[in-house]
């Protein structure tokens, strides 16, 4: 058995002594495992590091020193079939050095827990066994205890006293302000129908009541980041919350338009920006028939509707 065969051995091993469950007690895990050990094939385990390493940075560095080749496209099954278990049971700290990183960040990164650094330090040696015992006692303890910590970085949106939680970043914090600023203000009264985030497509989702609006929605379409319908006006309001991608410009318009074809209730367009200054980037791209809100000026709507509020302003 070649070095590089040894060390994978070693490491499903670790991961079977550690109780990952079965799908991940596999190559793929075990060199995720190593590479965020940086251990090479001619290292021992002592010699083991926690350096911090995104999702490529682990593939080519399993390339690199253990000739495993994979393809780009499989990037998320590293992060969901590896990196998510090895993060739940405590193994692996996401974005230790950042943890309010958005979670679509290309910048995430993960490490190993020092404990758990410790613990694998001592594989094979004559410390192993009783490091291992002493670990497994308190894993729980040390996976609920990071897992609140991750709780404490996500942000809590508050509705008509329920509360939401969305993945940490600039974009969940435009999409809390559209529902807690942007709807009391011009949609006051209105119900939420759909909240979407980094971290979960459908985080909120009222599928009863956009059916009474004789809409069902194609899960595989590209929903708006919020739907709010105002039932005073008979509206249903399709917001884009714009912080690094494009406002609704005519093609996203013709998209929304398509997805919500037979809404019994009348479709208004809302691009929201976090400030002027992100506005002024996109502010050609913007479809007329539309409507504008920016957070830093939450009690105003600039309206890209041509004749329509032609008119003086009184008052």
């Amino acid at each position: 058995m070649t070095e590089k065969e040894t060390r994978i051995k070693e490491a499903i091993e670790i991961l079977q002594a550690l109780g990952l469950p079965k799908a991940q007690q596999n190559e793929r895990s075990a060199l995720c495992l190593l590479a965020l050990l940086n251990l090479t094939p001619t290292k021992n385990w002592p010699e083991a590091e926690n350096p911090h390493m995104g999702i490529t940075p682990i593939m080519e560095w399993v390339r690199e020193h253990y000739d495993r080749e994979y393809a780009p496209n499989t990037r998320e099954t590293f992060r969901r079939q590896t990196m998510h278990q090895f993060c739940d049971a405590g193994l692996v700290l996401y974005n230790p050095d950042k943890p309010e990183r958005p979670v679509n960040s290309p910048k995430t990164v993960y490490q190993i827990e020092p404990e758990a650094l410790a613990l694998l330090r001592a594989y094979g040696t004559t410390e192993w066994n009783n490091k291992l015992n002493s670990y497994l006692a308190k894993k729980k303890t040390l996976a609920e205890r990071y897992a609140r910590e991750r709780k404490q970085c996500l942000i809590p949106v508050r509705y008509k006293g329920d509360k939401i939680t969305l993945s940490p970043g600039e974009h969940s914090a435009l999409i809390k302000a559209i529902i807690e600023e942007f709807a009391p203000r011009f949609a006051p009264g209105s119900e939420l129908v759909y909240v979407g985030d980094t971290g979960n497509k459908w985080r909120y989702f009222d599928n009863d009541l956009l059916s009474k609006l004789g809409i069902t929605i194609d899960t595989h379409g590209k929903m708006p980041d919020v739907v709010l319908y105002f039932p005073k006006k008979n509206w249903l309001l399709l917001a884009e919350a714009v912080t690094s991608h494009g406002p609704i410009d005519t093609k996203r318009y013709t998209e929304l338009a398509a997805l919500f074809a037979n809404s019994t209730a009348g479709l208004v367009y809302v691009t929201a920006f976090p400030s002027k200054e992100v506005m002024g980037r996109y502010i050609s791209e913007i479809a007329w028939e539309t409507e504008v809100w920016v957070a830093e000026s939450p009690s105003h709507l600039i309206h890209f509707n041509g004749e329509r509020f032609l008119g003086p302003y009184n008052g």
